[in-house]
């Protein structure tokens, strides 16, 4: 039997460097490899490719060969010794920038090779917290009430903005994913840290009101319009809210419920929603949407992960598994909806 060769792209510029590797190790392992041949193409903190032979806990590239994309072409080639590598699929593990913000898709567009997952507009839409508030709220979805801040303005004052928001606030980068930058504001002071904690992140921040409700969270699987949506999974944080250290810690106290346990019903509308969410935004592939739902029953969408975690306690796997859908099995479909 021939096998497919999976170009595997893990690690990363971003401040998800950590989890995209411990990520890509899930998949790589998960991979089967009388089907499918996989390449390792890990990127370095400062965005060099390089070639891999397996992914260990401390990568070291002293002697690995860079590889370089031939646009146009289909294929990269071996710096320094210039071997061909002709992937006949994409499988980027990727978070943050140059990751799921739609660069690395338009990079596979201009190689001509299919790669998983959401194409160039839906990524860089759906990582973009702002345009896809904006977006779903022309659509009559209800998105968390919100205020923008962009770098170099003056700083608000707290009271003014907590008047129309509520106390607390939440200040978070537009542009990152994990939690990476995000505070739980109480007063000015706090306030003044958030931004340029945030900031450091993103030159566009949003403060969003503080929702206290349910977070619940729903795979999604396909290409619209056949798409599919898992049950729904709740996560329990253990900190103050779902913080980095909450979800990749190993001291964290979160929990995840798969399945949630919710009526039927209201299950029911909690995956209708993300189905209509994923083909709004033009999504393919997977993607994880994430809501809170509070005790009024309204449900608020927070945001959509075009490459959501495949960690040990990453939600989006677990959803499938809990559907019947092994780790491998999950890989495999991935691919097969490349495009």
């Amino acid at each position: 039997m021939n096998r497919r060769t999976i170009l595997l792209v893990f690690g990363g510029e971003s401040s998800e460097h950590e989890v995209s590797v411990l990520s890509a190790r899930n998949v790589y392992a998960a991979i089967d490899n009388d089907k499918f041949e996989v390449i390792l193409a890990y990127i370095d903190k400062s965005g060099v490719w390089w070639l891999l032979d397996n992914i260990v806990e401390d990568i070291v590239t002293d002697t690995a060969r860079q590889i370089v994309p031939m646009l146009g072409l289909g294929e990269f080639m071996t710096a320094p010794d210039n071997q061909p590598i002709k992937p006949s699929v994409i499988l980027p593990i990727l978070h943050g920038r140059n990751g799921e913000d739609g660069s690395i898709q338009g990079l596979a567009q201009l190689l001509h090779i299919p790669i998983v997952g959401c194409d160039m507009t839906a990524s860089a839409i759906c990582m973009d917290k702002l345009a896809t508030k904006e977006i779903l709220d022309s659509h009559g979805v209800t998105v968390v009430p919100y205020e923008i801040h962009r770098e170099g303005e003056p700083v608000p004052d707290f009271q003014a903005v907590t008047q129309h928001l509520g106390n607390p606030i939440f200040v978070k980068p537009s542009r990152a994913g994990s939690s990476v930058g995000v505070s739980k504001v109480r007063n000015q002071q706090e306030f003044i840290r958030a931004l340029v904690e945030a900031h450091r992140h993103d030159e566009v921040v949003l403060i969003e009101q503080g929702i206290t409700g349910r977070e619940l969270e729903v795979a999604m699987l396909g290409n619209p319009p056949d798409h599919q949506a898992s049950a729904v999974g709740e996560i329990i944080p253990g900190d103050d809210f779902y913080s980095y250290d909450d979800k990749y810690a190993s001291s964290s106290s979160s929990q995840t419920l798969v399945p949630a346990p919710l009526d039927d019903n209201v299950a029911l509308m909690v995956r209708s929603a993300a189905a209509n969410i994923y083909q709004l935004l033009g999504c393919k592939g997977l993607a994880r949407v994430d809501f809170f739902l509070v005790m009024d029953g309204t449900l608020y969408i927070n945001e959509v992960n075009t490459i959501p975690g495949f960690t040990n306690i990453s939600m989006y796997p677990k959803l499938w598994q809990a559907n019947g859908l092994s780790y491998g099995q999950l890989i495999e479909r991935l691919i097969s909806l490349a495009r």
